[in-house]
């Protein structure tokens, strides 16, 4: 009987922890993507990408549009998030991250998830297809990790933003 309620604490312990950190990366992403509009026409962004990109964490979502890239540089300028190099500033993406509710929970795992990726295809000199190619590797990363929100969990807060 022990054994069922301590494993029974672990899971629940456990699922309470991947739903509070999917929950923090949903208001980080509401938010975030307020600036797109700003950034549509400065990226180059179609119409139809910059519908696509509200659904950037869904399956169907492939994140390879150069464009893409360009904005997601764009709207982390509006928040000081990259260095003039279009690379992660990793001091302003945590303090960014922890200015939402439970941000910390959050925090030091996106940095880390980012900077793996940015280490990876440091190689790419156009900046615009490196911080495209970092983000969908953010994406898959994230969702191996249990942190990515779902859909209906950004709808619910993007009006707090």
């Amino acid at each position: 009987m022990f054994n069922s309620c301590l494993t029974l604490g672990i899971v629940v312990s456990i699922a309470s922890s991947v739903m509070g950190t999917a929950e923090v990366m949903s208001h980080v992403t509401a938010h975030f993507g307020k600036a797109l509009e700003e950034c549509r026409q400065e990226s180059g962004l179609t119409a139809e990408i910059m519908e696509e990109f509200k659904h950037f964490w869904s399956e169907d979502f492939e994140v390879v549009h150069r464009e893409l890239g360009c904005a997601i540089i764009c709207m982390s300028g509006k928040f000081s998030l990259m260095h003039d190099d279009a690379r992660m500033h990793h001091e302003n993406m945590d303090e960014y991250i922890k200015s939402f509710p439970n941000g910390n929970v959050l925090s030091g795992k996106m940095v880390e998830l980012i900077h793996n990726c940015e280490k990876q295809y440091d190689d790419i000199p156009d900046d615009c297809q490196r911080v495209v190619t970092v983000a969908a590797c953010f994406k898959r990363d994230s969702k191996k990790e249990n942190i990515a929100p779902e859909l209906a969990m950004i709808e619910a807060v993007i009006e707090q933003y």
